[in-house]
């Protein structure tokens, strides 16, 4: 189960999973791939490559996310910066990072999505009870990876 680590601002959740790196790089960079655990997207790992996450939209939220890659470090780094949608939107930019270390025959998982302003509230208690969700289902996806 990925547990939350206090922070402040910031969302953190460390889940170890027993696939290699590798294996959980591809369902991080494969926009098939995130799309089976996350969502619609058109990523691609490249840094200074701007994206965007599509799903349904939330009260609040336009159901896109637009994101810019900023780190890539393959196969243990990945950083992009995830905005709103819209200008309607809450105006929230975070930045999401996901470190892979090897770990006891598998993988620690770390995902971190800092940059929260108190104004934020919502949008933190939302992606913090999403995360360990979304976890999961990296986990299950990355060990379907050939």
């Amino acid at each position: 189960m990925a547990e939350p680590i206090e922070g402040a601002r910031s969302l953190v959740f460390e889940r170890q999973m027993p696939h290699p790196p590798e294996k959980i790089w591809r369902a991080l960079t494969e926009p098939w791939l995130i799309e089976e655990w996350l969502m619609k997207n058109d990523f691609v790992a490249q840094v200074g490559r701007r994206f965007s996450f599509r799903a349904t939209p939330l009260p609040g939220w336009s159901g896109v996310a637009n994101c810019k890659v900023v780190t890539v470090e393959a196969p243990r780094r990945l950083a992009y910066r995830w905005g709103d949608g819209t200008e309607s939107d809450s105006g929230l930019t975070t930045l999401v990072t996901w470190t892979l270390t090897p770990r006891d025959g598998g993988t620690l998982v770390r995902m971190e999505q800092s940059g929260f302003r108190a104004q934020d509230g919502r949008s933190f208690q939302r992606m913090g009870g999403g995360w360990p969700r979304v976890l999961e289902r990296l986990e299950r996806v990355a060990g379907g990876v050939a």
